[in-house]
């Protein structure tokens, strides 16, 4: 058995972050496991029902709130998320992997290894869910989760495309709903430089009414 961790949504401005731990025999895996970025949606949805299949699964959701926290930032979110999700999953003395959430592979994993509930051996490094298998898996439930989250918020508010700030769709979303309501949507990460931007924008159409 051997564990694996991945993160999805840790850079859009709407919506929560997903983190996702698998334990599982590597083996009993599906075949065609890897890195979700690259794996059509309706496949990767298969996927995730046969990874649940064969594995045990842990995905944790921190919330827009969470990351607006001025006492926390993404980094640590991120380390904290990883660490809450093999809590779940791994018992003393697993082994696995963990796709790297810093540029410094060792002290991601050194500091994710503190968070988790108990003694676990645990390597991090980049590129780790098109390395391993159980990083993949990981990857595929923490993605699907992510655009679940995506696809509830789609259905409250109407066409939010994907979330993230290089998303015209995302951003006209955003411009027109600050426009509109006088303030930033509920699912937006307010700390975002894109929230941000939207704020400011209706500041200036607001003074130039003067």
């Amino acid at each position: 058995m051997e564990f694996g961790v991945d993160e999805a949504g840790k850079g859009p401005v709407l919506g929560s972050m997903f983190v996702a731990a698998v334990l599982a025999d590597p083996a009993e895996l599906p075949a065609d496991v890897g890195d979700s970025k690259g794996i059509d949606p309706e496949r990767r949805g298969e996927l995730a029902t046969e990874i649940r299949a064969v594995a045990t699964a842990e995905v944790v959701e921190i919330s827009v709130e969470r990351i607006d926290d001025p006492d926390t930032d993404m980094n640590l979110l991120t380390v904290a998320g990883h660490g809450e999700a093999l809590s779940g999953v791994a018992e003393a003395g697993a082994s696995g992997y963990a796709d790297a959430g810093d540029t410094n592979a060792v002290r991601f994993e050194r500091r994710v290894a503190k968070e988790v509930d108990c003694a676990v051996d645990l390597r991090a490094e980049h590129g780790a869910d098109e390395q391993y298998d159980i990083v993949g898996a990981a990857s595929i439930l923490a993605k699907e989760a992510r655009e679940d989250h995506i696809e509830d918020l789609a259905a409250e508010y109407g066409a939010i495309g994907s979330g993230y700030p290089s998303d015209p769709t995302t951003r006209e979303f955003l411009e027109l709903y600050v426009r509109d309501h006088g303030e930033l949507p509920d699912c937006a990460r307010a700390s975002w430089q894109t929230s941000q931007d939207a704020l400011q924008a209706l500041d200036q159409a607001s003074l130039s009414d003067f």
